[in-house]
């Protein structure tokens, strides 16, 4: 009786061993880095890293001013057909590929801006010092581009199928007064069906953004009467009202916590010299890591406009032009030009941990970061979003003298791979595979 009691109790501590093993295998699976696969597509991005210098500069060299991305959207569309993707172009301009999944009802979209910041008619002239390639928009966003269509390239050289289908798409609308309308389309392209979101921005390994950073971009116009500079002097001038307007706004304090920004990015007006304008306008950015400061900001900029006209009509008027006349009038048009709001990814989504899984594999370090990206209108609805660079190096970004240094950009490479194969997953291989 005794030795049925003890042999009854080893094949229960040996049922539940098993169980706790199947369990504690189940949670922590195969680091994705070790699938074969996987390693299969790393070594095709580390040996193709020529082609993606070159196809970098490629694609910079296309013009891709705001509202202006079609030339550069053709090339990716081609780009990303040499893959052996089917792609379209939607009714906003993006590019966009397919990649189905097991799962159809969820997605995952992978996607890199196509515009950059500067107007069309910008010299665009590539040039190389040392290891660094000098060009407006080489780094924001070339980088973001080139790494989209080496991750398919990638994923179809090394036979990849994910779980989730993938959404690969080249955006239009990021930058300026875009208002994120590439990322509002492919929202509402995939409604519910859209899991998560990553954003291919920049070249940095050394952070990833987590939460949007909320912004308004405002227009404000002044008009008037315009006339003669020397006949005509004493009516009112919207260059001279904004002038006044404009002093006392950037005298605005803003806190540090939450940090909070403005900054008056264009101003334009008049005809000549020796004419008054009749109009004259403004475009103002203001960010912060609060809607209340933005709230804020905004009332304190329509009252920096209102206090420069009241000043300009009253020195109008001590020039002896009569008040409320055809020659004693300003007008102000207050114009918002793209709203972004703000979101945070929970520390528990599923998709910072493939990200941190990617670290952890790769051997980086990243902090978690606040930026204006295209990940911030899906956080800003809830759907879990992130924003990450593809490698390399970068600085002078919205400028003329930007630069992009390609040296150790497979981090990055690596980086997006193992993220997106993370959080998308890979078909289960078939048993006879798995066991080599």
């Amino acid at each position: 009786m005794k030795l049925l009691l003890v042999c009854g109790i080893l094949m229960t501590m040996a049922t539940a061993s098993a169980q706790t093993a199947a369990t504690r295998n189940a949670a922590t699976p195969e680091p994705v880095a070790q699938d074969p696969r996987a390693v299969r597509a790393q070594d095709w991005l580390t040996k193709n890293l020529g082609w993606l210098n070159d196809e970098q500069v490629r694609i910079t060299e296309i013009p891709a001013p705001p509202f202006r991305e079609s030339l550069r959207a053709s090339y990716l569309r081609k780009l990303l057909s040499c893959c052996g993707l089917r792609v379209r172009t939607d009714e906003a301009g993006n590019v966009v590929a397919e990649r189905p999944g097991e799962k159809g009802n969820e997605v995952v979209l992978v996607t890199a801006h196509l515009d950059t910041v500067f107007p069309a008619g910008t010299p665009i002239n590539v040039r190389r010092e040392g290891t660094r390639i000098f060009a407006p928009g080489i780094g924001d966003n070339s980088t973001g581009l080139v790494a989209l269509a080496a991750l398919a390239r990638a994923l179809g050289e090394a036979k990849i199928k994910t779980q989730r289908t993938l959404v690969l798409a080249a955006d239009v609308g990021e930058e300026g007064e875009g208002n994120l309308r590439g990322v509002r389309k492919l929202m509402d392209t995939y409604g519910n069906r859209l899991r998560y979101v990553i954003a291919l921005d920049g070249a940095s390994t050394d952070h990833v953004t987590t939460s949007g950073l909320a912004s308004r971009r405002i227009e404000i116009a002044v008009t008037g009467p315009g006339g003669h500079s020397w006949a005509d002097f004493g009516v009112p001038n919207p260059i001279h009202a904004l002038s006044r307007s404009i002093t006392r706004f950037v005298n605005v304090h803003v806190p540090e916590q939450p940090r909070t920004t403005f900054n008056i990015g264009e101003i334009e007006g008049g005809t000549s010299v020796n004419s008054i304008p009749s109009r004259a306008a403004i475009k103002v950015d203001l960010r912060s890591e609060a809607e209340a400061e933005l709230d804020r900001l905004e009332a304190a900029l329509r009252e920096a406009i209102e206090a420069g006209m009241a000043e300009e009509l009253a020195a109008s008027r001590d020039r002896g032009v009569a008040s409320g006349g055809p020659n004693g009038k300003l007008e102000m048009k207050f114009r918002v030009l793209g709203v972004r709001p703000g979101g945070e990814l929970p520390e528990s989504s599923p998709l910072l941990a493939a990200l941190r899984e990617a670290d952890r594999s790769l051997g980086n370090r990243s902090r978690l970061e606040r930026s204006s990206t295209d990940a911030n209108l899906p956080l800003s609805v809830g759907i879990h979003a992130i924003s990450i660079g593809a490698g390399g190096h970068a600085g002078g970004a919205h400028s003329l003298g930007e630069w992009y240094d390609p040296s150790g950009r497979e981090l990055g490479l690596h980086r997006v791979l193992l993220t997106v194969l993370g959080i998308a997953g890979m078909e289960a291989l078939p048993e006879k595979l798995s066991d080599k």
